[in-house]
């Protein structure tokens, strides 16, 4: 009796037929795993995040990619394809009027090669062109890859030489971009740096610019062009900065000689605060015909010179 009235009492114990799972509930789940691991622990968004920008950078180092441009009318195109800029697919309206303009496009496109020439109906160029006067004709360049601010400095590893590299700040014409691009090439640099925001890009424009150039002289994309120049200065490269009130003429600057990075400022502005007070030195253009100021790919190109000429 005394064994029943235990089974009936509403007190809770081990209940006959239980099959051990409140022994094995008293075993416990195991060692409580770190904070980085817990869900929701504050320590574990903090990895969480760290691990996304870790992410972020490898796919920064990697190079990023501007978006596919269409070059549209017909001048434009042929000019687009003299000037090497690259074309993956060259985009012909059916039974178009034919004249030199487009027989030109349709020879440099199938001497180049690689380019796919496809015939379309005006409606569906209106629509890629969203509605522009393409006159027939549009020419698709696909995306520029950009290098990495630090390939810059691998390039010029691998060469055996001191690092000779432009930094654009504020530059937004992309003829400018071009123009920086070719000087580069003709004196023997090893890049451009432009920041990824508010910035001149690698556009049809720009390439026809370079004439060409733009192919053999790598432009990289800087998430924060500041923090790419004390990257750089780390590196033991010395910042140099262009500005009218520069302490320093570019002809008296010892440090061309050796690496050194150049960052021009736009032609109205200049350089931005921020970059202007990471530069080691200020150097000025003189200038005797009273000009205030040079466009960018001029400037680049002077100081570029005198760089090559020391390092002669």
């Amino acid at each position: 009796m005394a064994a029943n009235n235990r089974r009936m009492s509403g007190k809770k114990g081990a209940q006959v037929g239980s099959g051990g799972q409140r022994r094995r509930g008293l075993e416990g789940k195991g060692p409580t795993p770190p904070a980085e691991m817990r869900k929701g622990h504050v320590k574990q968004r903090a990895a969480a995040a760290k691990s996304r920008r870790a992410q972020g950078r490898t796919q920064a180092r990697r190079g990023g990619r501007s978006a596919s441009e269409m070059v549209v009318g017909r001048n434009p195109v042929v000019e687009a394809l003299r000037g090497g800029v690259p074309a993956s697919t060259l985009y012909v309206q059916q039974f178009i009027d034919s004249d030199e303009r487009v027989r030109e496009a349709l020879q440099l496109a199938a001497e180049r090669g690689g380019i796919n020439l496809m015939e379309a109906p005006r409606p569906e160029l209106d629509r890629m062109t969203n509605g522009l006067n393409h006159q027939g004709l549009v020419l698709q360049v696909p995306p520029y890859e950009y290098a990495h601010p630090e390939d810059l400095l691998d390039a010029a590893a691998d060469d055996g030489e001191d690092a000779l590299i432009v930094a654009l700040d504020g530059v937004t014409d992309p003829r400018n971009l071009g123009a920086v691009v070719r000087s580069v090439s003709a004196f023997g640099g090893h890049g451009v740096v432009v920041p990824e925001r508010r910035a001149a890009g690698m556009t049809a424009g720009a390439w026809k610019t370079s004439a060409g150039t733009a192919a053999r002289t790598p432009v990289a994309r800087a998430t924060n062009l500041t923090r790419a120049l004390e990257q750089y200065k780390k590196a033991g490269v010395t910042v140099v900065g262009l500005a009218a009130d520069g302490e320093v003429e570019v002809g008296e600057l010892e440090a061309l000689a050796g690496p050194v990075v150049i960052v021009v400022g736009s032609e109205g502005k200049g350089l931005s605060r921020l970059v202007g007070e990471t530069c080691d030195f200020r150097v000025r253009i003189p200038m005797p015909g009273g000009a205030e100021s040079l466009n960018a790919g001029v400037a680049a190109g002077v100081v570029l010179y005198e760089a090559a000429r020391r390092r002669s």
